[in-house]
């Protein structure tokens, strides 16, 4: 095949993800090669959308990887794990050195780490990517999180900026950092995405059983914040979602569904690594436990038989009130979980040498991702302001905003225990901003009990050293 003939970039692993994101390579003006284990698929989406633009159909991996201009540029979409060794393994004895694997699942970092390293041993650049935004994302414009060398994004950059989301005309695509940095990052966004829909459900759980709000009522409720600070694709979303009527019993369609929430892993991935990495990430971390809990379902039927709640029912005086308390209460609750996960994306970059631009991060969030929102703008300008910021909490904006909510947060937080209502994150969150302002925790007392029982030692406030009470010989003190 001649040179000019040849395609820019392919895809191979055409699922909807792939093909979409294959459709919309094309539609700007790229020439797509496109490839997949099963045939057919190939030939139904040159079939269906060949219009749309360029694609070279391949049958064979090997055909595949030779209608591609070099340096070859490979998009690997795949299930993560075993498949994409499987692909890479496929893959890399028809690739010369100089060319580009491209993984846009969802791997693990610490894989795309492995791969990296071996990849690289062979002349060849892995280049771990996170694409956010969900089979629409994909065919129209996700936020895209490469990782890899800078080489390989001086190639790729205007590729993957191109076909991503646009916000005030930026595109939604920075390079994140070296190996693992761009998976690592699209992890945490799964992660806050993870804690903010469970602060939703929260907000949406206290305004029915607590403020007596249908599901239609609070789909209003929803809309109207999405026009303020917590404007943000899952909030309309929610407001869409609670408003449906499910056709078959003309109930709410939330009504209908089984109260048992999945998840595919990568939240959990979140909160193993922040333990890893000693970053509290509490808000992240009650959303999984919450998902984890909700499909304990022989738990929770055994519970209900035998375990009450209180025992007056609790009501609001000012339903209006206690709507605004809710939504400040969600608000402060989000700053805090995107604060949690911006100190796991800082923590990793500091032990991996990646030297991520968190203001860029924000940015590029801003459009095509799940957790799109309009305060990733205050954050950007947050970063951009003191990239060495210790907190997103101690921003002068975002400090304002929490400590204005203050006491509406508190209030909705007892309202939720008086009326037996479930509100980990609401709960965890708070405690955290408690947490962080305290001047003394009772972490003092865990580091006596620790020297008492094992002699692990403490430090004290009044001098430099580290010490051991003596508990069983006359508690003297002694040098550590």
């Amino acid at each position: 095949m001649a040179t000019e003939q040849k395609a820019r970039i392919g895809v191979t692993g055409l699922a909807v993800m792939g093909s979409n994101l294959a459709r919309n390579l094309a539609r700007h003006g790229f020439r797509v090669a496109v490839h997949n284990r099963s045939a057919a698929k190939t030939k139904t989406l040159v079939e269906q959308h060949g219009h749309e633009g360029d694609f070279v159909a391949a049958e064979s991996l090997a055909d595949f990887v030779d209608s591609l201009q070099t340096p070859r540029q490979v998009i690997i979409m795949v299930k993560a794990g075993g498949p994409t060794d499987a692909v890479i393994d496929e893959l890399v004895e028809l690739l010369e050195p100089g060319d580009m694997v491209v993984d846009g699942g969802n791997a693990h970092y610490a894989d795309t780490r492995r791969r990296e390293a071996a990849l690289r041993e062979r002349g060849l650049h892995f280049v771990g990517t996170g694409i956010s935004g969900g089979e629409e994302g994909a065919l129209n414009g996700p936020s895209i999180m490469p990782g890899g060398s800078p080489e390989s994004y001086q190639h790729l950059g205007p590729v993957l900026e191109a076909i991503s989301a646009k916000v005030d005309g930026q595109p939604c695509c920075t390079h994140v950092g070296p190996d693992g940095a761009g998976h690592f990052v699209k992890m945490v966004h799964n992660g806050i995405e993870y804690a903010d829909m469970q602060l939703i459900a929260e907000a949406f759980d206290l305004l029915h059983k607590v403020a007596g709000l249908g599901a239609g009522e609070i789909a209003e409720v929803f809309r109207g914040w999405n026009s303020g600070d917590l404007e943000s694709y899952l909030v309309e979303i929610t407001a869409e979602v609670l408003g449906h009527v499910d056709e078959a019993t003309g109930k709410p369609f939330v009504e209908v569904v089984a109260d048992q929430a999945e998840q595919k892993g990568t939240g959990r991935w979140t909160v193993q690594e922040a333990l890893e990495l000693g970053v509290p990430v509490t808000g992240i971390a009650e959303a999984v436990f919450a998902r984890s809990l909700s499909g304990h379902t022989e738990q929770r039927a055994a519970a209900q038989k035998v375990l009450p709640g209180p025992s007056s029912v609790s009501s609001v005086a000012d339903r209006d009130a206690f709507v605004e308390d809710v939504r400040q209460a969600l608000y402060a609750s989000k700053v805090v979980a995107y604060a949690q996960g911006f100190d796991e994306i800082r923590a990793a970059a500091d032990t991996y040498d990646w030297d991520i631009d968190l203001g860029a991060m924000a940015t590029i969030w801003r459009g095509g991702c799940i957790i799109r929102a309009r305060f990733l703008e205050r954050i950007k300008d947050a970063y951009d302001t003191n990239k060495d910021l210790p907190s997103l909490l101690v921003d002068s904006y975002f400090a304002d905003a929490v400590i204005k909510a203050q006491e509406a947060w508190r209030r909705v937080v007892v309202a939720a225990a008086a009326a037996g209502v479930p509100a980990p994150g609401f709960s965890s969150a708070l405690s955290y901003y408690d947490a962080l302002r305290s001047e003394r925790l009772p972490a003092a007392l865990i580091q006596g009990l620790r020297d008492f029982f094992g002699a692990h030692t403490y430090r004290r406030v009044d001098r430099e050293g580290s010490f051991h009470t003596l508990w069983g010989e006359g508690r003297n003190e002694i040098d550590a």
